[in-house]
């Protein structure tokens, strides 16, 4: 670790030069930050194509940079793609749309309901697709021009010459095939997988048929009206997934992993080079046991598996195998079984040559595999950080190829001997580098100014304190108000999540922290946050300390912090307040009532409020099921303890909350009522789980003015 981030130091950043007097309103606060406040940047920076240059693009232009030349060359305006669209007798578009480059000269973008491709030598659309109005999921093959997609639960590919042709034909609505399945856990973000050259498509085809309906009402109806959904429960019935693979050419499905009784989960779905199998991480329901699988592909049978992988916890396979360009014959599989989330390499037999990395620090992603060389980006430098390493598969010498403290995001070309470095830090608003692989910074492309030097801006800190157990150290972010006298006494804040899959402190500008946090301290306030035990990319043991009970080590965390809060002598003890969602409403509504003496105000915005209304792909990960966990279940449910509630709470939701049901609150506010415990309760009728847009304005003023009134 770098010497700033040991132990109990601190970063202490001032994100300005000098004071100025300019505060935020709460529209900066929550559209501002990623508009008119958020840094420069350039936008969808790409290589294009295999070439070595790069492109960004505004409203109106496609922007091109070289490697190591600054100029910029306009090489499409929106005047003439508008040009070109009318010649290929398409609607003029206002704003230059979001492109993908399929080579170095052939740009693709999808608008309204056709999918089209430029050519930028020739000035003309070299391919077009029509979809239906109503097609969604739409997954592109470019190098035979096909397009996967679904209509309602069935799966369609269509070619150039807009034909569509069915892949599914179900007519009972609970099979739903093309889809994402098991909720977006296990790194499911999709449902169609094209095989490498094209002659397959692989799709997820879930039966929710032993799932009971879950009502939602639309009120904007002239009679509301219930909109049904899936919400499988924990302990209760889940759906079954198996995996369809379509044939191009004889147009004939075959389906693998298809037992009708079967909870299994289908994850990481992984095509082999050759196109002659599938491999996939086949995890039971309880979570516990993965084995890798792989199955033929002319007639779906198991064909080895070639590895098991147990815990007595839980198992999360999050990412695909990634074959080696150059040895078809082995690939990378990224576990967590050491403890830490590590890089190794297996021969398609299913046997371990190597464990590639290794270390108390966990890799975030690969970037790239060439040749010999694994680009990764990892917390090794620092829990808080993100850097690039390169990693010999062979010999094993690693290399740190980012130099500058912070968050680093890169985009590596398609030779792989440069890549586009973009990052910030707690005291870079935004820096894009160009940069070899062998590390070599070849020239800055951007160096955004510091979009807040108008404003009167509170200081932050990043620091560690040590967890409830005395042996991890937890980082923490801390805003004081502006204009801050140690002589004061303030109100403080604590922004909370707690939960797996999620860090809120990093360095990174304005420490990771949402604008929001700054406009609170200017009005006085002390924010602080902490990433308990339980939160995101600190190693396995650290993560599921939370099982089979959470809340209660993430609690007992986040009072560490009050405990640093109150010995800093400027935090008045009496005044302090607790904000989260989802996870941090379930850690807000918890902290509210398990330590009424601490906590006199709190907002919590779609709490889990009881696990065994929650869902089972995450629910069931960390809290078991009801059945097999009775006493971690009432333990951590929040509805028997509403009669300990004491300070002021408001508890906000969605009303089409389809990720923690409006269930939840509702619960918890009827034993308010049982109990004449007074509570406060706000309801947005047509949200989900997020108050997203300009709506969000509406809920950030209702959250600040709350702890205006009753802990200022």
């Amino acid at each position: 670790m770098q010497r700033y981030f040991v132990l109990i130091a601190f970063i202490a950043v001032s994100l300005i030069g000098f004071s100025q007097d300019k505060l935020f309103t709460i529209e900066d606060a929550v559209i501002g930050q990623w508009r008119a406040l958020y840094p420069k940047t350039l936008r969808n920076v790409q290589w294009q194509g295999e070439s070595n240059n790069f492109t960004f693009q505004d409203y109106q232009k496609l922007y091109q940079q070289s490697i190591t030349k600054s100029d910029s060359t306009v090489i499409f305006s929106i005047d003439e793609l508008n040009s070109v669209l009318t010649k290929a007798k398409l609607d003029s578009i206002h704003y230059f749309p979001y492109i993908k480059w399929a080579n170095s000269d052939e740009f693709y973008f999808y608008n309204d309901n056709y999918w089209c491709a430029v050519s930028v030598s020739k000035k003309e659309v070299v391919a077009l697709i029509t979809l239906p109005e109503n097609a969604q999921n739409h997954t592109l093959l470019y190098n035979k021009k096909l397009i996967a997609y679904t209509v309602d639960n069935n799966l369609y590919v269509i070619g150039t010459d807009n034909k569509s042709i069915a892949v599914t034909d179900d007519t009972d609505e609970n099979f739903v095939n093309g889809q994402s399945v098991s909720r977006n856990e296990f790194g499911i973000e999709g449902g169609i997988f094209w095989s490498p050259k094209g002659n397959f498509i692989a799709f997820y085809r879930k039966d929710v048929s032993d799932v009971k309906n879950y009502p939602l009402v639309d009120i904007t109806k002239r009679e509301a009206e219930v909109e049904n959904i899936k919400y499988p429960m924990a302990g209760m019935a889940s759906e079954h997934v198996s995996l369809g693979v379509y044939n191009i050419e004889t147009k004939k499905t075959l389906f693998i992993e298809n037992d009708p009784k079967s909870e299994k989960y289908l994850t990481n779905i992984t095509w082999s080079p050759d196109e002659t199998s599938i491999y996939i991480q086949v995890l039971n329901r309880e979570q516990n046991h993965m084995k890798l699988n792989r199955y033929n592909v002319n007639d779906g049978k198991l064909n080895k598996t070639l590895f098991e992988e147990k815990n007595d916890k839980y198992v999360e396979p999050l990412f695909p195998l990634t074959f080696l360009p150059n040895k078809p014959d082995r690939f990378i599989y990224l576990s967590r079984n050491n403890g830490y989330n590590h890089a190794f390499l297996y021969e398609t037999s299913g046997k371990l040559i190597k464990q590639v990395t290794s270390g108390n620090w966990e890799i975030i992603n690969i970037v790239n595999i060439s040749g010999n060389n694994m680009y990764y980006i990892s917390t090794e430098q620092s829990p808080i950080e993100r850097h690039l390493y390169k990693v010999n598969i062979n010999s094993g010498k690693k290399t740190k190829l980012t130099k500058i403290h912070g968050t680093h995001r890169i985009v590596f070309n398609n030779s792989a001997k440069y890549f586009i470095d973009i990052f910030s830090n707690t005291e870079i608003p935004n820096e894009i580098w160009t940069v070899s692989t062998s590390g070599k910074q070849i020239r800055q492309v951007l160096k955004a100014p510091n979009p807040l030097t108008e404003y009167n801006m509170p200081k932050m800190k990043i620091g560690t304190i040590k967890s409830a157990d005395g042996n991890t150290d937890l980082y923490y972010r801390l805003i004081k108000p502006a204009d801050f006298d140690s002589t004061k006494h303030y109100p403080a804040v604590v922004y909370v999540y707690g939960g797996p899959h999620a860090q809120l402190v990093t360095d990174s500008w304005l420490g990771g922290a949402r604008m929001w946090n700054y406009y609170m301290a200017q009005k006085g306030y002390v924010m602080f946050t902490v990433d308990n035990r339980g939160s995101a990319n600190r190693g396995l043991d650290f993560e599921n300390i939370i099982h089979r009970q959470c809340g209660v080590a993430e609690m007992k965390d986040q009072i560490k912090g009050i405990d640093f809060l109150k010995s800093l002598g400027y935090v008045d003890e009496n005044r302090i307040g607790v904000h989260g969602w989802s996870y941090g409403g379930f850690m807000t509504t918890s902290l509210m009532v398990n330590y009424p003496e601490i906590f006199k105000v709190g907002v919590a915005g779609g709490p889990v409020i009881d696990w065994k209304y929650y869902e089972i792909m995450y629910g069931e990960r960390y809290m078991d099921t009801p059945q097999e966990n009775p006493d971690g279940y009432v333990y951590t449910s929040l509805i028997p303890r509403a009669k300990d509630l004491k300070g002021k709470l408001l508890i906000v939701h969605g009303a089409i909350d389809n990720t923690v049901v409006w269930q939840h609150s509702l619960l918890f506010i009827r034993e308010c009522i049982k109990n004449n415990v007074p509570v406060d309760y706000f309801v947005y009728p047509r949200a989900e789980h997020n108050v997203r847009g300009y709506d969000r304005i509406h809920l950030m003023d209702k959250v600040s003015r709350y702890f205006d009134d009753y802990l200022k």
